[in-house]
């Protein structure tokens, strides 16, 4: 699983954040997508690299901007009763 982490300029509110969410729904399949106006930002979590070239289109065809990708790896932090 990777972890890619957007920072988004024009979000002002929870439409616009629903707007971003979709869009990336429609152009990709992913696992969990949530974005914030308050902070920025969009992350997605998904089971493949996506291209950052497309997403980025898929984003900005929206009418928002794209200023910074990241991409690390990611792995589901659980709690574990039998853990030491």
């Amino acid at each position: 699983m990777v972890k890619i982490t957007l920072d988004i300029e024009g979000m002002a509110c929870g439409m616009c954040e629903s707007h971003i969410n979709d869009a990336v729904r429609r152009a990709f399949s992913v696992k969990k997508v949530t974005s914030s106006h308050a902070k920025g930002k969009t992350e997605i979590l998904s089971e493949q690299l996506l291209d950052e070239t497309d997403l980025k289109s898929a984003i900005e065809a929206t009418g928002y901007r794209v200023t910074g990708i990241r991409t690390e790896p990611w792995e589901k932090k659980g709690l574990s009763l039998f853990r030491r």
